[in-house]
């Protein structure tokens, strides 16, 4: 299933579980520098574009570009390994959370290298890390079924390279407002929301029966107290690391 068919089906309740986390906006933002026009790539509803800057957006999925917000950025239909943009037209290129979903992510961020004259800026996950599955107790504990989503995908060494990037680690803080996959971590009673899995590919991607498997247990061992005993650790944490990383190249 191509990213486009994903959010076409997935979608339509984006907007309601996935806002703009503001301490994360601001990382990206600042990565940006003192480019003036960017393009986002994989662009989603909008919710991380920078308002102060001239921005043109690149989406795929037609229901995803119906849900952009009228004071968004222009959106046009394509896909990150074929941008329909001439060498260096912006000074900066981003991708916030979608490379994951690219048939070719060093292909996509080839494509952003150069499309950007100065800056390309990628807010992804670390997923080629030894023991990554452990470091979230979702995973680790109740959906280890994403271990095979990740199979031949690049490691994040390979990515960086492509763009020739530095790698920035982003801790995810306790009240994030973005519903991504990780950001409830210290709130687990979301991911018993059918509407908050709902925003997050993974959930479609391993199937219902492994997901509906995972919801059982953990609502169980919420119940029984097992969840709260297992990751006492992660009560008096402001912040987590959980692997997501910026790159800027």
């Amino acid at each position: 299933m191509s990213s486009a068919q994903l959010y076409d089906t997935i979608g339509a309740t984006y907007t309601a579980t996935r806002r703009t986390e503001p301490r994360i906006a601001a990382r990206v933002w600042a990565a940006l520098g003192d480019a003036r026009t960017v393009v986002n790539v994989g662009a989603g509803t909008g919710s991380y574009e920078p308002v102060d800057r001239d921005v043109a957006a690149v989406e795929p999925s037609a229901l995803m570009r119906a849900q952009r917000p009228a004071r968004a950025a222009p959106c046009v239909a394509a896909a990150a390994e074929s941008l329909p943009f001439e060498d260096q037209s912006f000074d900066a290129a981003m991708a916030f959370a979608t490379l994951h979903h690219w048939r070719d992510p060093v292909a996509g961020l080839r494509e952003m290298r150069r499309v950007a004259r100065r800056r390309v800026v990628v807010f992804t996950h670390d997923t080629s890390a030894a023991g990554w599955l452990d470091r979230f107790w979702l995973t680790r504990d109740y959906l280890p079924e994403a271990a095979s989503l990740l199979v031949d995908r690049p490691s994040l060494s390979e990515l960086a390279g492509a763009i020739e990037a530095r790698v920035e680690p982003v801790p995810i803080p306790w009240d994030c407002a973005d519903g991504f996959f990780e950001a409830y971590w210290r709130r687990p009673e979301a991911y018993l929301d059918e509407r908050v899995r709902r925003g997050m590919s993974v959930w479609t991607k391993v199937g219902p029966d492994a997901e509906q498997r995972a919801v059982r247990s953990l609502r169980d061992d919420l119940a029984s107290g097992r969840w709260a005993e297992r990751n006492r650790d992660l009560v008096g944490l402001d912040t987590a690391e959980l692997g997501l990383r910026l790159l800027v190249g």
